[in-house]
């Protein structure tokens, strides 16, 4: 689809504008509660603190683009009427992510939104990345080369400034493309019960705690009890180290040199130094708590790792039964699986095991277009004939 867009190089705009005051704050909720389409992005420091927390907000209007300094502000609260307010679009680029954080940090609650990558997958793109999708739809490259920089650092360059506004620059305009495509597909109400439901997306639904003392390790299931107990220790200390320094816990030792140490269970720096990840200065630094964590886990009582219970047979069953048809359904519509029933949906229905649509409906409460496009089919997924015997 053509587009007047015309790209544009961050010389022939003007500045975008920095909010680090109360008072500028005060300004930009004003002229946001006036607009009825908004764009909005943030970013996060995850990458390089060890409790991550949303470090900058940009939003973009018709007109301009305004970026908000949580740092530098006392209070950003006013922000939380912008995104409640019903009257007023937020355009996302993948928003999920963006919402888990602006909850947590803010406590923000989300109203009317439209996701520019969703409606892309609900479309049956294979381009789904900002930048590839603004290439493709209006011929504009964006310089994604600061994608992974330390938003936490002050002051913010000249650089970071401007790759931060065009995050959100080119969203409305992004939206004006996607949503007559929606409609004219016939998926605009599927895209509109998946903005809404987006809109209650939580924090603890959906992110470990960074506090978790022990993320998921792969490999850690083959460890013994007492081998399991050590890489507890060791966590431990990981945990203790991330935080005293601010960093992320995986910049202390990755997944798989705590899982070697817990393995083998060294008692002496040599031992030590021929383990994954153990270099001269990680030993010089950490070698000695090491050591003195495998002592600890040693000498505790071995410790079983949770295990979840295996679900039974005829749930496993039914699970499957409604993966096959959301893939063979997925395929006519030529979209992932997930985008015809989501995870969610499709483990409680299976978890349920509803024989009527009266029982359906409950659990499809949040996606009533799906409830009746696809219940009856559900249904028959779930319960199909008894196969005659010849």
């Amino acid at each position: 689809m053509q587009s007047d867009i015309t790209p544009k190089s961050p010389p022939t705009l003007l500045p975008a504008a920095l909010i680090t005051t109360s008072g500028g704050l005060a300004h930009l909720v004003n002229l946001l509660s006036k607009e009825t389409i908004i764009a909005v992005d943030t970013e996060s420091n995850g990458l390089h603190a060890y409790r991550e927390q949303v470090c900058l907000i940009q939003f973009s209007t018709e007109n301009a683009d305004y970026l908000v300094d949580p740092l530098s502000l006392p209070d950003i609260a006013p922000l939380g009427r912008i995104f409640a307010n019903p009257e007023i679009e937020k355009v996302f680029h993948a928003a999920d992510y963006d919402l888990v954080c602006l909850k947590r940090d803010f406590g923000f609650r989300i109203n009317n939104l439209f996701d520019t990558m969703l409606a892309a997958r609900i479309l049956g793109k294979t381009t789904l990345g900002l930048g590839a999708l603004l290439e493709a739809e209006f011929g504009v490259i964006l310089d994604k080369h600061l994608q992974r920089a330390d938003w936490g650092k002050r002051p913010l360059t000249p650089e970071m400034l401007t790759y931060a506004r065009f995050d959100t620059h080119y969203l409305i305009a992004l939206r004006r493309e996607l949503f007559p495509q929606l409609v004219d597909s016939g998926r605009w109400e599927l895209a509109r019960e998946d903005f809404s439901r987006l809109c209650g997306i939580e924090p603890n639904n959906n992110h470990l705690d960074e506090t978790d003392s022990l993320p998921h390790i792969p490999g850690a299931h083959e460890l013994t009890p007492q081998q399991y107990t050590v890489l507890l220790e060791l966590c431990n200390y990981r945990d203790h180290i991330a935080r005293s320094i601010n960093r992320p816990i995986f910049k202390v030792f990755n997944a798989e040199t705590l899982l070697a140490i817990a393995r083998y269970c060294p008692g002496n720096p040599q031992e030590l130094s021929k383990l994954h990840g153990m270099t001269p200065r990680a030993i010089e630094r950490h070698g000695k708590q090491l050591l003195s964590a495998v002592r600890r886990g040693l000498e505790k009582e071995p410790q079983e790792m949770p295990r979840p219970q295996r679900p039974n047979d005829a749930y496993l069953n039914r699970l499957d039964r409604l993966r096959k048809w959301r893939k063979a359904v997925g395929a006519k519509w030529d979209v992932d699986s997930d985008i015809i029933l989501p995870k969610d949906l499709m483990i409680n229905i299976a978890e349920s095991a509803p024989h009527t649509l009266e029982e359906l409906q409950p659990m499809m409460v949040e996606a009533p277009w799906r409830y009746g496009q696809f219940g009856s089919q559900l249904l028959e997924a779930l319960w199909p004939p008894p196969r005659k015997s010849k």
